[in-house]
């Protein structure tokens, strides 16, 4: 099978850690070991969020009062793809040694008249109390809402169009390479008169996973997070996972914006796309997702039946 394997924040660092370089690869260390297995038996592309690293050194360049202004988001999102795919890249080879790999800095396509520009949303960084963010606020101009009990950075995140390089990537999977790519959801970059230019915002990592394993036709789509599943009623007494289920059950329901939301958008898009299969749960379990025997799991129609015959070893693909 093909398999897309997008990472959540948690798998380098958990909510209040500092964004220390051990931490990170020890956290690395742990999430390649569920990835090597899908590896030894499938054909995957790694991609991974970006979140907490994007905003800590966002923090650290407003901060230097030798820069005459921040670096803009597209160079962090480059400078961040290029820190985690070193790390995901040395622990892959170091688990896989008879595989190759290969970290890709990798662009997205955004809408230059995207009305997201305009509404910033997309929480980075780290927390801080009230008092400090609006201090943050007035001496930086960012636009910070509430997380909680406590505040965060928002930034634009507008809709991922295209994965500009997704013929190289292509490339990498027809020479048997493991790619690291759309890290972050990829640089944002807006075309202008032929010519691709850096855009302020960051582009959500689900829904740009959900692009990439459409675009390259990908058997499944596979969100490892820190949950067992997708949880309805989450934080009441009532609360459930939800486990085989359809776009419709899902689509129906409502999640939050900051979170769970633009998971279950991204998976419900792959398999309105034509996905064979789609998934949500824990990354200790990626092979089990795959198997539809743990988290929340969804299947197109028409792919459900080809999915299947691929986990038994009698796809098309290795």
């Amino acid at each position: 099978m093909r398999v897309v394997a997008a990472l959540g924040g948690n798998a380098l660092l958990e909510r209040g850690e500092p964004a220390e370089a051990a931490l990170q690869r020890r956290h690395v260390d742990q999430a390649v070991g569920a990835l090597a297995e899908l590896a030894r038996h499938h054909e995957i592309i790694v991609t991974h969020g970006n979140g907490p690293q994007v905003g800590v050194i966002a923090e650290e360049s407003a901060r230097d009062e030798k820069l005459s202004a921040p670096y803009p988001f597209d160079v962090l999102g480059a400078e961040t793809q290029g820190m985690i795919g070193y790390f995901l890249l040395q622990a892959l080879e170091n688990a896989l040694p008879e595989r190759s790999v290969a970290s890709l800095v990798s662009q997205t396509v955004v809408g230059a008249g995207d009305p997201a520009f305009s509404h910033p949303t997309k929480f980075v960084g780290p927390a801080y109390p009230r008092a400090e963010a609006e201090a943050l606020a007035r001496r930086t101009g960012w636009v910070m809402h509430p997380d909680g009990e406590s505040w965060r950075r928002v930034v634009a995140s507008p809709e991922p169009l295209e994965i500009v390089e997704l013929a190289v990537i292509e490339s990498l999977l027809e020479a048997g390479v493991i790619p690291i790519c759309a890290g972050g959801g990829g640089v944002p970059v807006v075309r202008r008169d032929g010519r691709l230019e850096g855009a302020e915002a960051v582009v959500d990592k689900d829904l740009a996973a959900a692009l990439l394993a459409r675009d390259l036709r990908a058997d499944a789509l596979l969100l490892l997070t820190d949950v067992a599943a997708v949880m309805v009623g989450y934080g009441t007494p009532a609360a459930r996972p939800l486990g085989e289920t359809t776009v419709a059950e899902l689509r129906a329901l409502s999640f939050p914006a900051g979170s769970m939301g633009p998971k279950v958008e991204a998976v419900c898009r792959f398999v309105e796309s034509g996905g064979p299969l789609a998934a949500i749960g824990r990354l200790s379990e990626a092979v089990h997702l795959l198997e539809g025997r743990a988290g929340t799991i969804l299947r197109s129609p028409e792919g459900g039946a080809r999915a299947r015959l691929a986990v038994s070893g009698k796809g098309t693909r290795p």
